[in-house]
This record gives structure tokens, C-alpha cells and sequence, in this order.
């Protein structure tokens, strides 16, 4: 072998383990996908999905699928290849591996947090969904943020009769009537606690962020002999079921089935006052949907633009801002008449 020969394939040899070793070590970032829907006017494990106990309910139509998306797991890394792959397909996204992994917690935080969303935003989906239904029940408090006014003075579960000698029939007053005071101005709360009522004074704070917005720091929930049951078991976290929740909890709640047999797919945060918020995925979700048959997607308005460069074939995307405009444009699509917003 000549010293050019040997030199020739000595460097092919050396590039061959560079490469070998680049694309052998793993790259800090993990893949969205489309992950598996689950119709929330359907069945898991022979159990209603949704299971309402405490009222009349009636009979639904049609499909209500919350959609998902499947990530890295914790305990897996991506090679540079396999990233490749995933930014090259059309369908899938990467994102920086701390951003949704954050070095500080630990995987059975991470699971742990996002267990505890989708338990808040049942929370909050039955509350906004009872509204939309008129549904009585009373207002509760739900949490109580750390060292806020209300910290030691209220806590999860009191009920909340009356705010500053006004009774409290709706979920959206207690904000609404804290908020006509100043910051550092006294609010009275009548609530009950157990089977006592007592007045509870607060001097309110200024909201982060917004130094002139009062706040007590508390959240909202409601208080029913409407009883709902999610069975979907621990494969599903993070807020962003809450507005099929609530859709499919107020289709069962109310006369006529709200989708006429029509199959539905979405996605969106919900809080205790209707209101729709944006989600992440969003273009992993349609694609799920799509594949799942769905052809009317909900989408948070905050998610419109980024929703319009998903394969948008053959689905049509509503754009939803509160429960109750979800539920009108559900209607007009079943019914053929009336608006429906639509991404643009």
C-alpha cells in the first residue's frame, strides 16, 4: 500500500468514526408528534368518559375527541438523526429539551405537575360548563396562593356567599367585585366553612405584573350536587383537555345533542369564567385529529396563525375564545345556519 493509499483510507476511516460518534450522541432537544384523541362523549375501560351523577343528563351524538401529543420521554434522548427526522417531517416539532424538561425537577415532578393541571382544569371545565348550562351551584374557593392577602384567612372549600355585602351567584363576581377597589383597599368576604358563616377582611395586593390590578390571590371553583367523574386514567396530563371537557360535560347537561352526530376534535385551556386559552402542539394536535377522521377542529384564537400552517386539508378550524362561543359554533355547524369563526 502506498503512503497516499494508506493516508486515503486512513482519513475515511477517521471521518467514519466522526460520524459515527455524532450521530451517537444525543442532541438537547425532544419531538413533538400527533398523540392519540380520546372522545370525551365515548367510553374508557366501559365507563363514560364522562360521568355525571346528581342531575338529569341527555343523550349525545357524534364525536368529542381531545387531542394530545406524544413527547420525548424523560428517560430517552434524541440523536442528531433522529432529530433530523422529526425536523424534517411536516407533522412532528423539536423543542429545547429544558424547556419542557427543566434541569431542576425531576421527571416524577414533571408528571407530577402535569397531573395536577389536568385535575385543575376538570376543575375549572366543570365550573364554566354548570354556567353555560345554568346549572346552580355555589361559588367556592379552589386555591390559595402563597403569601397572598389570603393566605391564613381563607381556605380550598370555603364557600363564598357574599363579597362585600353582595351575594355571589356567579363565578366571574368575586373578581369582578374585588377588582372595583383600589390596591391596598379592605374587601369583606362572607363565607361558609363547614356549617359556620364568618366575614373575612382582606386588604388586596397588587397583582404581579399589573401594579394597579387588586388581587387576593384565590381561584374560583364551584360547589354542586352535580357530580362529574373523568375516567381516563394517568396517561393524559396538562390543562389543555379543559374546553372539550367542558363542551362534552355541557352537551350532557343540556337538551339536544350539541354536535347532531358531527365529528369534533379540539383543544384549549379552560378557567372557571368560559375563557379559552392557548395551548401548545397545536399543529401535532390537528394532524392526530385528522388521521382520527375529525373534520372540525376547535382552536384556541391565540393559536389561529400557527394552526393555519398544519395540513388544514379536509378539516375545518373553528376559532374559539370562551365556552360559550365554542358552543355557538357548534351549534351553527350542526345546524348549517349562523356564523362560524374560523382561523384565517
Amino acid at each position: 500500500m502506498t503512503r497516499r493509499t494508506a493516508t486515503l483510507v486512513t482519513s475515511i476511516v477517521v471521518l467514519l468514526v466522526s460520524l459515527g460518534l455524532v450521530t451517537a450522541f444525543p442532541v438537547p432537544f425532544v419531538s413533538f408528534s400527533p398523540g392519540p384523541v380520546k372522545d370525551t362523549l365515548g367510553t374508557a375501560k366501559n365507563k363514560p368518559v364522562i360521568e355525571i351523577t346528581g342531575h338529569e343528563t341527555f343523550p349525545t351524538s357524534g364525536q368529542l375527541d381531545l387531542t394530545t401529543v406524544s413527547v420525548t420521554s424523560p428517560d430517552r434522548q434524541l440523536t442528531l438523526p433522529q432529530a433530523m427526522r422529526n425536523w424534517l417531517d411536516p407533522h412532528h416539532d423539536l423543542f429545547p429539551r429544558d424547556i419542557i424538561y427543566p434541569p431542576d425537577q425531576s421527571a416524577d415532578q414533571v408528571q407530577e405537575q402535569n397531573t395536577a393541571e389536568m385535575t385543575g382544569s376538570q376543575d375549572s371545565a366543570v365550573a364554566a360548563a354548570l354556567q353555560a348550562a345554568k346549572v346552580p351551584f355555589h361559588t367556592k374557593v379552589s386555591t390559595v396562593a402563597d403569601k397572598s392577602p389570603a393566605q391564613g384567612k381563607l381556605k380550598p372549600g370555603d364557600i363564598i356567599l357574599a363579597v362585600d355585602g353582595q351575594t355571589v351567584t356567579q363565578v366571574p363576581q368575586v373578581g369582578d367585585l374585588v377588582r372595583k377597589h383600589k390596591v391596598g383597599e379592605n374587601v369583606v368576604f362572607l363565607i361558609r366553612r363547614g356549617t359556620e358563616e364568618q366575614t373575612v377582611q382582606l386588604k388586596t395586593a397588587a397583582t404581579p405584573g399589573d401594579a394597579t390590578r387588586p388581587m387576593v390571590g384565590i381561584s374560583i371553583g364551584v360547589e354542586s350536587q352535580v357530580k362529574v367523574t373523568v375516567n381516563l386514567g394517568q396517561d393524559i396530563g396538562g390543562p389543555s383537555a379543559g374546553t372539550a371537557f367542558a363542551l362534552a360535560i355541557y352537551d350532557k347537561l343540556t337538551p339536544g345533542p350539541l354536535l347532531d352526530g358531527k365529528h369534533v376534535a379540539g383543544t384549549g385551556t379552560i378557567d372557571a369564567l368560559g375563557e379559552v386559552g392557548a395551548i401548545g402542539g397545536i399543529q401535532q394536535k390537528i394532524a392526530g385529529a385528522r388521521n382520527d377522521g375529525a373534520t372540525v377542529f376547535l382552536v384556541p384564537a391565540p393559536n389561529c396563525e400557527a394552526a393555519l400552517h398544519a395540513d388544514v386539508k379536509d378539516i375545518q378550524l373553528v376559532k374559539i375564545s370562551t365556552l360559550t362561543g365554542a358552543i355557538s359554533a357548534l351549534q351553527a355547524v350542526a345546524s348549517g345556519k349562523g356564523d362560524v369563526p374560523s382561523c384565517s
